[in-house]
């Protein structure tokens, strides 16, 4: 079902689709992440002071050190080093009241003081009177965001009470962790430990990387918007182009469609512009040429066609049998006439499809010509008694780019051509040379009649032919198939009559390589 749907559509969408998948996953992993950075940070932290807490309680229980300001203001000072690195340390009797406070003391070794005035704790513990020295502690227990007192009853009350607890307090200045646990000894409570500990570093840090993931989602946002816009605008939209030329080809539409814009890029968009270009221009000739072929060939079959139907109707009401022989003679004249344009255009379509998969390759055309003439002279030795002669410049190599079994039909169907029109005893010359234009000149003489035409471009249009006494032997389209072949090659043809005596010259030229 999603396969479906993915495939329905279009290749921006899919895109952007993939992508929006893809940075949902990312954005829930990171989320899971960012949700477990604050927590694992506050973890360490909590570890830490659990230590402290666990290796005071076991100090104080080992020293049976009562929880009263005397004893505590005594113990501080003899294990200063224990809590040297931590912001706070608040220890509280059992009615929460604290009695020793780390913020009361100067744990400096270098400033160690014996003695601690007792009005410290007292500003610390007065809650009667409610009045604070501006120039004493403050006392945590009255500050309104923050109280020891709250916090600890939260304690005595949750789930946690007998453990270690952290709790967090958070306002727009500070981020502090608070740790608490309480003392048992004898299997009675005494008291309570807490540290707090500012943990801005923390916040900082959590901070830090959600700003971070935010700017890196943004830019992502950002590239992902960039490159849709790059791959509609120079990807996306040329191929709707192409798809639209190839809807207007198919659909024989006259809505223009110009592709001219793509043909002139340089990628892989620009190579298949090309192609497609060239393939319909290529695919409109065949079809041109189709049309008009098939054209020419109903035209050409409906005269035997009319010839034929008149012939059988005066057949059958003649009874002179010469007349009837005269007819007979015509019926199966224009059979052979409609059999040969047949098989001759059924050869020809075979050709042209064999054609659109050869390639063109470097040949030298002088042992292909050679070998056709050879072959020539040892069949018209049975047949005719014509000489084929054959001579070159001198040259070894005459080479071009061509197709070696094309090379061969163009010489074969011109020396057939040739000799139909020589009586016995005639001779063909067929000479190879190098011209000054660094082309190969083919040329072909016979000793026959000649063209009856003055415009000898005749010669090679379809289905032409100037045998009138042999026309059922011929369709008229040998030498049109030769100049096909010719422009394959990109050469040129062209036929005349001998000017010295009677005869045929057809020369052809193939650009050289």
């Amino acid at each position: 079902m999603f396969s479906k749907y993915l495939k329905s559509l279009s290749i921006l969408k899919k895109f952007l689709f993939i992508n929006f998948i893809i940075f949902t996953i990312i954005s829930l992993f990171t989320f899971i992440y960012l949700n477990n950075v604050q927590p694992n940070l506050i973890k360490k932290k909590s570890v830490k002071h659990l230590n402290v807490i666990d290796n005071t309680i076991n100090t104080l229980v080992r020293l049976d050190v009562k929880f009263d300001v005397d004893d505590i203001r005594k113990f501080l000072f003899s294990t200063r080093f224990i809590f040297q690195n931590l912001d706070r340390v608040i220890f509280f009797d059992n009615d929460l009241n604290i009695v020793g406070d780390t913020d009361t003391l100067d744990l400096d070794p270098r400033s160690f003081s014996t003695r601690l005035d007792e009005i410290e704790f007292e500003s610390l513990n007065d809650n009667k009177n409610g009045k604070n020295d501006k120039n004493k502690n403050l006392n945590v227990t009255e500050n309104k965001n923050f109280s020891f007192k709250d916090i600890l009853k939260k304690y005595l009350n949750s789930d946690a009470y007998g453990i270690a607890y952290t709790f967090i307090h958070e306002d727009l200045n500070q981020f502090k962790l608070i740790t608490i646990k309480n003392v048992i000894k004898d299997n009675s409570n005494i008291g309570y430990i807490a540290i707090t500990e500012n943990a801005n570093e923390i916040k900082i840090a959590t901070d830090e990387r959600k700003a971070f993931v935010l700017r890196t989602a943004i830019a992502v946002g950002f590239v992902i918007l960039i490159f849709s816009f790059v791959l509609s605008r120079y990807f996306i939209k040329p191929i709707q182009n192409l798809v639209s030329y190839t809807k207007v080809i198919k659909d024989k539409s006259q809505t223009k469609t110009n592709i001219e814009s793509l043909k002139s890029r340089n990628d892989e968009l620009g190579l298949l512009s090309n192609s497609l270009d060239d393939m319909t221009i290529e695919l409109q000739k065949r079809v041109a040429h189709a049309e008009n072929f098939s054209t020419d060939l109903v035209h050409e079959i409906r005269n035997p066609l009319a010839s034929l139907k008149s012939a059988s109707e005066i057949l059958q009401d003649s009874n002179n049998s010469e007349q009837r022989l005269k007819l007979l003679n015509i019926l199966s004249h224009d059979v052979l006439r409609i059999e040969r344009l047949i098989t001759d255009y059924s050869q020809m379509l075979k050709d042209e499809v064999a054609l659109s998969k050869e390639k063109m390759e470097k040949i030298n055309i002088e042992p292909i010509i050679q070998s056709v003439v050879d072959d020539y002279n040892n069949i018209q030795k049975v047949k005719k008694n014509i000489k084929i002669n054959y001579e070159n410049d001198g040259n070894e190599e005459y080479i071009i780019n061509g197709i070696e079994n094309r090379i061969e039909q163009i010489i074969a169907n011109l020396l057939d051509n040739s000799i139909s029109f020589c009586k016995d005893g005639e001779n063909i010359f067929v000479n190879v040379s190098n011209t000054v234009d660094k082309k190969i000149l083919v040329k072909i003489i016979d000793d026959g009649q000649g063209f009856k035409e003055k415009d000898t471009s005749k010669i090679f249009k379809r289905f032409y032919s100037n045998r009138p006494d042999k026309f059922g032997e011929h369709s008229g389209l040998g030498l049109n198939i030769v100049k096909n072949l010719v422009d394959l090659h990109d050469g040129e043809i062209v036929a005349s009559n001998r000017l010295d005596r009677d005869g045929a010259i057809v020369e052809i030229k193939f650009p050289s390589v």
